[in-house]
């Protein structure tokens, strides 16, 4: 179960993606927001402790907790988070645009990141992914045939982890994530909206099944000034 602290943040956090909670705005005050969460001061505490670690209040004597503005979009560095859950949690307009699908054997790299051989076939699906009309990320993903025998375009628009949750009963249990920064090639600078930005943000996912199988590798490619990673850590 959730912790409650946990449940004010990420409820306070959905609320200033909505704009029911502005920049440069008071959040309620502690008094009000323990009526509201049905909770003790030191519960709200903790949550408003948490949003002004990651950058979405600052805590003003005399005012309260001021809203801070940001344009950037929360990336969960620890979780697997699909695209469409991500954009859906933000209530922002999105849209995936299928660049390329193929069923193929692996090249020696992808052999490599997937753990297989040269006579197995992966799925090769490449994606930008638009947020408010702009291409801010560009997917490649290598799977593994063995683990998902059919994949369509339409199943790629909409969502490969919910087809394979839902549909395929397959369990998605955790992911290897690496995280660099470089400079975009020439099909980054084709599928992203750059905007002028010279890096992109690359992150690599090794993900497995429940069992620990190997079923995917992805290269995550985004455009830096539209994403803030974070992760919540506990001692």
């Amino acid at each position: 179960m959730e912790s409650k602290y946990m449940v004010i943040y990420t409820d306070i956090v959905e609320q200033i993606r909505r704009k029911k909670y502005k920049a440069k705005k008071t959040l309620p005050s502690e008094h009000d927001l323990m009526e509201i969460y049905s909770t003790s001061r030191e519960t709200v505490r903790k949550g408003l402790n948490l949003l002004a670690q990651h950058g979405f209040i600052q805590k003003v004597r005399g005012k309260g907790s001021v809203v801070l503005g940001s344009d950037k979009i929360d990336f969960p560095v620890s979780g697997l988070v699909s695209f469409k859950e991500l954009a859906k949690k933000m209530g922002k307009t999105h849209r995936t645009v299928v660049q390329h699908l193929s069923c193929e054997h692996p090249t020696e790299n992808t052999m490599n990141h997937l753990n297989i051989k040269k006579n197995d076939e992966i799925w090769v699906v490449k994606r930008s992914r638009e947020i408010d009309g702009e291409k801010i990320i560009y997917d490649k993903d290598y799977i593994n045939k063995a683990y998902v025998e059919h994949l369509t375009e339409e199943i790629c628009e909409n969502s490969i982890y919910e087809y394979l949750e839902k549909e395929l009963n397959l369990k998605i249990s955790f992911a290897k994530k690496e995280i660099t920064v470089r400079k975009p090639d020439e099909e980054e600078k084709a599928y992203i909206d750059l905007n002028g930005e010279n890096n992109v943000v690359i992150v690599r996912n090794y993900v497995y099944l429940s069992d620990a199988s190997l079923f995917q590798y992805t290269e995550s490619s985004h455009r830096p000034d539209k994403f803030q990673f974070v992760d919540f850590a506990r001692r």
